[in-house]
C-alpha cells in the first residue's frame, strides 16, 4: 500500500522521538490511562502527559473521557493506528 506524504510525515514525526514511539506501541489496539501507559512503555509518568498532548495535536491520540480529572482513557485514532502500524 502507498503511502501518502501526510502519513509519512506523521511516521517520521512519532518515529524520531522514542517516547512517542513507545506510547504510540503502547497504545496500539489497546484503551488505556496514562499511568498504564508509563508502565507498558518504561517512560516516567511525568513525560506521558506531555507526548500525549504533542499525540493529540497531531490527531494520533485521542482521550475518549475528557470531562473527567483522574483516569483519562486515550487511544490511537484511526491515523495513530496507521502510524502505528508503521513503526519499526
Amino acid at each position: 500500500m502507498e503511502l501518502s506524504d501526510e502519513m509519512l510525515t506523521e511516521i517520521s514525526y512519532v518515529s524520531i522521538s522514542k517516547y512517542r514511539t513507545k506510547v504510540m506501541k503502547s497504545l496500539d489496539g489497546e484503551v488505556l490511562i496514562p499511568s498504564q501507559i508509563a508502565k507498558n512503555s518504561g517512560i516516567r509518568t511525568n513525560h506521558i502527559s506531555k507526548v500525549l498532548s504533542e499525540l493529540k495535536a497531531h490527531e494520533l491520540v485521542e482521550c475518549i473521557n475528557p470531562e473527567v480529572r483522574k483516569g483519562r482513557l486515550y487511544r490511537l485514532t484511526d491515523i495513530g493506528e496507521k502510524v502505528a502500524e508503521n513503526l519499526e
